[in-house]
């Protein structure tokens, strides 16, 4: 594994770093592998919360369009995505831990997408988002005509993925795209503040409201009453519920184990 992206564990909060900022943190397929197997080292450490962030100028700004074979690419990209990124990208968007992504500059093309994958997006006034796709003659990928409709609706969504317009971080917040736009150099602390508060939340309970809504989104209104029926029971069965309604009874902060 390379030192291209970062991993550190502090408390329960993991956080991943994507480190190339002399390429303002472009994406290079040996990093989505690397990508993959920290998130597989953040489930088995048994983080909490995910802080995911770049280093330098830049969030991250797609895959690295400097270094890319055109030929190859063409030749082999479908198979790449069915092989080697989209099951990364799905392991990170279902992560059974809540995301805050704190965007610390650009992100553009794939690295605009994971930064969305947050279930808190953060964003430093300095950056923006885009989606160039469209420009150079490709479509979005990473999820991003799933995510950005959702996110802002289609009108909005058609100025970034078809007409490829950055978006600042001012107006993605204004959009609703985004949970927070802050100054630059507060950008750090209010994200890791927000992941720490998550980390000591009741996780199970976390883990499913965030499939919920999503489910949600695709299925009928008495298909999810049914399901957060099942969902309430799960939630019911862990030790966080009984310290949450023994800490209401005891008019005290509830002290959340995760489990």
């Amino acid at each position: 594994m390379s030192d291209a992206i970062l991993y550190a564990l502090d408390g329960d909060v993991a956080t991943i770093t994507f480190n190339r900022p002399d390429r303002l943190n472009a994406l290079t397929f040996d990093m989505i592998d690397d990508l993959s197997a920290i998130l597989d080292r953040v489930v088995e450490e048994g983080a909490r919360c995910l802080l995911l962030t770049g280093n330098g100028r830049g969030f991250s700004t797609g895959a690295d369009l400097q270094e890319m074979d055109l030929d190859a690419f063409a030749r082999d990209i479908g198979q790449m995505f069915v092989e080697q990124l989209n099951p990364a990208f799905e392991k990170l968007a279902n992560l059974p831990i809540p995301i805050v992504t704190a965007v610390n500059g650009p992100a553009a093309g794939a690295g605009c997408s994971l930064a969305l994958y947050g279930d808190f997006v953060v964003a430093a006034r300095s950056a923006y988002f885009y989606q160039s796709f469209a420009n150079i003659g490709l479509v979005p990928d990473a999820g991003a005509t799933w995510i950005i409709p959702r996110l802002i609706g289609l009108q909005r969504a058609g100025r970034m993925l078809l007409l490829g317009e950055k978006i600042s971080a001012d107006q993605a917040c204004d959009w609703g795209m985004i949970h927070a736009c802050v100054d630059d150099e507060e950008l750090a602390g209010t994200a890791r503040t927000l992941a720490d508060r998550l980390a000591k939340g009741a996780t199970t309970s976390y883990r499913l409201i965030r499939h919920g809504m999503r489910a949600a989104l695709n299925q009928s209104f008495s298909e999810t009453l049914a399901m957060e029926g099942l969902d309430q029971h799960a939630a019911a069965q862990t030790r966080d519920f009984r310290e949450g309604v023994t800490s209401f009874r005891e008019r005290r902060s509830p002290n959340f184990c995760g489990a």
